[in-house]
């Protein structure tokens, strides 16, 4: 080989020129490659039928992988559904709650759940002033680590054995916080960092809305 002509320099030349294997058809018979799978050698038509089958196979299993994503999202939709009507029934505030806790404990077997409302003095005087600034300050749900977070005294004596939690704030229209709702667990990871929190938003609004419509 011309020490001159680069490995780049054939390549450009051949994308440049697709016409040279039809000009030299034999060629393509000739050159092999090793089998990526086998290591035997192999032509570069069964290289490609190799490559392709390779791809089909990726493209299936990550097809596969998105069915069963939207499987989960239709069975997490239902359940949230299921609470949104529960919701929309309830015609007191005990009544919300009741929905609330037995959907949030038994469609979504999340074992441990409770709620503080402040804004409406339900339980005003017994939140402290700093967890009602951490809610107020939240942009989304906090899922993460039960330890060292100030509300986890909410769940009373269940509150040492809770590994994980989310935390989501339950605020008016016009975004002003008045409650928080917690959900835990003894499993570290149920609520983990990286959880996706569309579901758990949505869970919130629909109880803020239910709560601020039997508080008027």
């Amino acid at each position: 080989m011309n020490p001159d002509i680069k490995p780049d320099d054939i390549a450009h030349y051949l994308q440049d020129h697709p016409e040279f294997f039809e000009q030299y058809a034999d060629l393509l018979s000739l050159v092999t490659l090793a089998d990526p799978h086998s290591g035997r050698a192999i032509s570069i038509t069964e290289k490609q039928l190799v490559s392709l089958r390779d791809k089909v196979r990726a493209l299936e299993a990550k097809l596969a992988e998105l069915i069963t994503f939207g499987e989960e999202n239709d069975v997490i939709s239902a359940k949230v559904h299921g609470l949104g009507v529960a919701l929309i029934a309830a015609d007191d505030r005990a009544a919300v709650l009741r929905a609330l806790f037995s959907h949030l404990g038994g469609a979504f077997a999340v074992p441990h759940v409770t709620l503080r409302q402040w804004g409406h003095g339900e339980d005003a005087g017994a939140v402290p002033d700093s967890i009602k600034a951490f809610a107020s300050g939240m942009q989304q749900p906090y899922c993460g680590a039960a330890a060292d977070q100030e509300a986890l005294a909410w769940f009373g004596e269940s509150a040492s054995h809770l590994r994980s939690m989310t935390q989501i704030a339950l605020r008016q229209p016009d975004g002003v916080c008045f409650g928080l709702l917690l959900m835990a667990s003894e499993d570290p990871h149920r609520f983990y960092p990286e959880l996706g929190t569309l579901y758990l938003e949505r869970i919130g609004e629909m109880a803020a809305a239910a709560l601020l419509r039997v508080s008027t």
